[in-house]
């Protein structure tokens, strides 16, 4: 009885350090694999439409800022605006001009990302006042003067694999300066310092970063996943890589999809059932350049292209 006791203690033992083992590689997943982001060009709702202003569309310019920042913050995958674009010329989306929850989800389904950032620009701009000489010659002022600047987004954040909007906010930022200054109306997007300088550019630094801290908020709630590409024997291909983080002896589970669930009233998508069908172990993350990962089937069949893969 004793030894039964022993042998039975001994067992759990084991069991609690492979559950550990198995929980300790899920957490280094968790933190590593970078999820996949899009940001639409931001549509401009202001009344003068900046373009003369900045050199370039403000709304393009502001989703510009923001890619770049998401690239530099090294969290995430971003998908690069040609790709976006591209893939909506193709399907007919977004002809009206204006990114709709419906068409940002779709694109988002078909370039594998988790999460899709559309917004307008509300407010952008200049107000001022002043007194003293104010001299008006090739553009420049000279003078004593008070100047404010405001920048509004409101921005939407649509999780891909559903279609909904898991969260939307409108972000405001001002900033004011007085004294004497020389201002020009030249600065625009492609002048960096200059624009980042300005009080409208500190403007929209701000609201560029609190947009960002959103984005690391909605991004914790959404699953990891790639897909498979496609099977060759015992061999599994998934389009997710080093690039994502993705490492050699990583395990994931492959889930198929069922019957998508589409809500009759708003023609949204209500997901689907899964099922679990297999694990896969990664032996290569360098195919493609780090683009996709080559695996092992470890357990399971009835692997497909275009089942989902998730942390195991």
């Amino acid at each position: 009885m004793k030894k039964i006791m022993l042998m039975m203690i001994a067992l759990l033992l084991i069991v609690s350090l492979i559950n550990d083992k198995v929980s300790g590689q899920t957490e280094d997943q968790l933190q590593r694999l970078k999820k996949r982001v899009a940001v639409f060009q931001f549509e401009d709702k202001t009344e003068h439409h900046w373009r003369w202003y900045t050199g370039q569309p403000v709304g393009e310019g502001m989703a510009d800022m923001l890619t770049t920042e998401l690239v530099k913050s090294g969290k995430y995958q971003v998908l690069e605006r040609q790709a976006i674009e591209l893939i909506m010329k193709e399907q007919n989306l977004g002809m009206s001009g204006a990114v709709t929850q419906e068409s940002a989800a779709k694109v988002g389904q078909l370039l594998g990302v988790e999460l899709a950032v559309v917004g307008s620009v509300t407010e952008f701009g200049y107000k001022k006042g002043g007194t003293g000489i104010n001299l008006k010659q090739k553009g420049l002022g000279f003078g004593i003067q008070s100047s404010s600047a405001t920048v509004g987004i409101d921005v939407r954040f649509i999780n891909t694999n559903t279609g909904e909007i898991i969260a939307a906010d409108n972000v405001r930022k001002e900033q004011s300066k007085k004294g004497l200054k020389i201002d020009t109306d030249r600065i625009g997007f492609n002048n960096k310092n200059d624009f980042d300088e300005s009080i409208v550019g500190k403007a929209t630094r701000e609201a560029i970063e609190e947009i960002m801290v959103k984005i690391d908020s909605q991004m914790r709630q959404i699953q990891w996943q790639a897909k498979v590409i496609t099977v060759s024997g015992a061999n599994v291909y998934i389009n997710a890589g080093a690039e994502t983080g993705v490492k050699v002896g990583d395990v994931f589970t492959i889930y198929s999809l069922g019957e998508e669930l589409i809500d009759p009233d708003t023609g949204l998508s209500l997901g689907s059932e899964s099922s679990k069908i297999a694990e896969i172990g990664v032996i290569d993350n360098n195919v493609g350049n780090g683009k996709a990962s080559k695996c092992i089937i470890k357990s399971g069949s009835g692997i497909e292209r275009g089942n989902v893969v998730t942390v195991h």
